[in-house]
């Protein structure tokens, strides 16, 4: 049995932050990260965004490694004693630890057809598949309006392929996004050649002479070459469950990110915490509360704990848009929207009529670290008080 002072469960950019927080407190004491994937931690948001423009996939490596900590690849964590402080892989190999991170993230949610070909978008190995699918293939499938349908859909046309999308909302991003600008985007993908298949669930899949075939609500029946998923994910809390650390929308975590259980941790996708500016729990599956809950996470297990009240933020971009946004951003909620004259950009502020959650930087780079502040003052709603608070030039 291998022993590790430092164990992570889990080789995502969370676990990368936190090996990088336990090194500038502790530079000699073994890390050990469990990863079910067979690829060392790298950055995920290339996936669907730059390597698809260009950007060479050597620069989304993490180099986790190059900080002293053994990668443990191609293993799934299957067994995890509290008590005793041991995990075991589905390769029959035991672990034992002091200090534990869980950081399993999450699993796509998936259509419930049998003999599906579908890629449901969200690792390295689609990446790797969908673009030799793309060498070849000319008309593709996208479910979902989300992040991972506007970023990829973008890609693909701007390689000249034939794109469709379906999704249940009325228009895309609608999750985020008022209705207003969610329709404007309807009218821009369509612009862009993209066909659009609001208002609309998958209700029946097939594959006929290399052709997938997706029957929607509406009665369509649509024919691609392929076809993509984001669906969004479900956390992977099996393991903690069933080894009685507390679950509830994720792993439920205390201010210092551990769980019920002393010196057992959980961040990043997976982990469900309090945030005390928003008055709120929350499960944020980005890259920015990755890496700020894997650093806090590493602090804490090296014995430097602090109370996690980071705002987590996020950013997309696909054509000619780039957003980023801050705290609660929620296309329920009510919005206060500031446009310029022409409406390439806008501060939306998204509330609950007594406190502002969320802000929206449409087209407004660099402008998160002010926007973070503001959402700490917790202000009012006014309209008025928050014309200038962010400006639009």
């Amino acid at each position: 049995m291998s022993h590790y002072p430092y164990l992570i469960i889990g080789g995502g950019m969370a676990a990368d932050a936190a090996v990088r927080s336990i090194r500038s407190i502790d530079s000699e004491k073994p890390i050990g990260i469990i990863c079910q994937e067979s690829y060392p931690p790298y950055l995920r948001p290339p996936l669907s965004k730059g390597l698809w423009k260009g950007r060479p996939v050597d620069r989304i490596w993490c180099r986790t490694e190059t900080k002293k900590a053994d990668l443990i690849l191609g293993e799934k964590a299957v067994w995890l004693d509290t008590a005793q402080k041991m995990v075991r892989t589905d390769k029959g190999r035991s672990f034992s630890f002091e200090k534990l991170l869980i950081a399993t993230g999450g699993r796509p949610r998936t259509l419930p057809f049998k003999d599906q070909d579908i890629i449901y978008y969200r690792d390295l190995a689609d990446y790797y598949k969908l673009k030799e699918i793309v060498a070849s293939a000319e008309n593709f499938g996208i479910i979902g309006g989300g992040f991972i349908g506007t970023e990829i859909a973008s890609c693909l046309s701007g390689l000249g392929k034939k794109v469709s999308m379906i999704f249940l909302e009325e228009g895309i991003g609608r999750r985020i996004f008022p209705a207003e600008l969610s329709l404007r985007l309807n009218d821009y993908f369509e612009q862009k050649g993209i066909n659009l298949f609001p208002r609309q669930s998958v209700e029946g899949y097939s594959k006929v002479n290399n052709k997938h075939l997706i029957y929607t609500s509406a009665g369509k029946e649509l024919a691609f070459d392929c076809v993509i998923a984001g669906l969004g994910i479900i956390p992977n809390v099996e393991l903690a469950k069933e080894s009685g650390i507390k679950t509830e929308n994720g792993i439920v975590v205390n201010e210092q990110l551990q769980t019920n259980i002393e010196g057992i941790y959980a961040a990043g996708d997976v982990a469900f915490f309090y945030n005390p500016q928003l008055a709120r729990w929350m499960r944020v599956e980005h890259e920015d509360n990755a890496r700020k809950m894997g650093e806090y996470a590493g602090k804490a297990m090296a014995g430097h704990p602090q109370c996690y009240t980071h705002i987590p933020s996020f950013y997309s971009d696909f054509f000619s848009f780039s957003y980023e946004s801050v705290g609660v951003v929620d296309g329920n909620l009510q919005v206060i929207p500031f446009w310029n004259r022409d409406r390439s950009k806008g501060v939306l502020y998204y509330h609950n009529s007594l406190q502002v959650l969320g802000i929206l930087l449409w087209n407004i780079p660099g402008k998160i670290p002010e926007a973070r502040q503001l959402l700490n003052e917790a202000p009012n709603p006014d309209p008025q008080l928050l014309a200038t608070k962010i400006p639009l030039g």
